[in-house]
């Protein structure tokens, strides 16, 4: 492919996770929503967009799940091995795309384990961001009182004030050059980060927070799978 012409977008899904959380044995991205997993209706909003120039999807090492996928015969679709780490299987995916991608190109980092991502928030996402300097993320204005906790005792440490903070959602949308940028960075310097906007601000910078939704949850604990039917379920109605 050639790297001249209009600004394009990629996506990215670290999903080489194992889902320790859940608790089950089996990854969660391969959990079964409605028939499908939450990997490939985290893929769907991406897939369907016209505005995405592929994806790539980081699995993890010996993988036997992702071939059953009917999704990865999809020629837009290509996979890496992943990282220990999920900065570093974004890396990894942001490696399949040097040939293809431009320092200015878009990318979009979605989380596996968020199956009920709105085609309406991935547009206003793009819409919002698509001539920013920085780029952004879907996020949340926290509602509920935040408690920090002390660790030893599981008692209540202090009560944060809740004013001005936001719960990051995906994707999260970076250039190219400046994503790539910002993770080698982390990884230089023994930074570990847990969302691509971390990597960002470690270079000093500010990613826009873009109003997302509710629906959009990450699927964590065995509760959230049947919240996120529900969710779809409704969507499809």
């Amino acid at each position: 492919m050639s790297r001249t012409g209009a600004v394009r977008r990629w996506a990215v899904i670290p999903a080489a996770g194992r889902g320790e959380r859940m608790g089950t044995g089996e990854p969660k991205q391969y959990r079964t929503l409605c028939g499908r997993s939450l990997l490939e209706h985290a893929l769907q909003p991406f897939l369907v967009h016209s505005g995405i120039q592929g994806v790539v999807v980081a699995l993890a090492a010996g993988d036997r799940a992702w071939p059953a996928l009917a999704c990865a015969r999809d020629e837009r679709i290509r996979t890496v091995e992943g990282g220990a780490e999920r900065m570093y299987s974004v890396a990894n995916g942001l490696q399949v795309l040097e040939r293809d991608a431009a320092a200015e190109d878009w990318v979009l980092v979605h989380d596996a384990a968020r199956p009920c991502l709105r085609s309406a928030d991935l547009d206003r996402l793009i819409a919002e961001l698509d001539h920013d300097d920085v780029g952004g993320l879907l996020a949340l204005p926290i509602g509920d009182t935040i408690k920090r906790s002390d660790d030893s005792t599981a008692r209540v440490a202090e009560t944060l004030e809740r004013g001005g903070l936001w719960a990051a959602q995906t994707p999260q949308m970076f250039r190219f050059g400046l994503l790539r940028r910002a993770l080698a960075h982390c990884a230089q310097s023994n930074r570990a980060v847990t969302d691509e906007a971390s990597a960002i601000e470690a270079l000093g910078l500010q990613p826009r927070l873009v109003a997302g939704s509710a629906r959009n949850l990450k699927v964590t604990r065995e509760e959230d799978l049947a919240l996120a039917e529900a969710i779809l379920r409704a969507s499809a109605a």
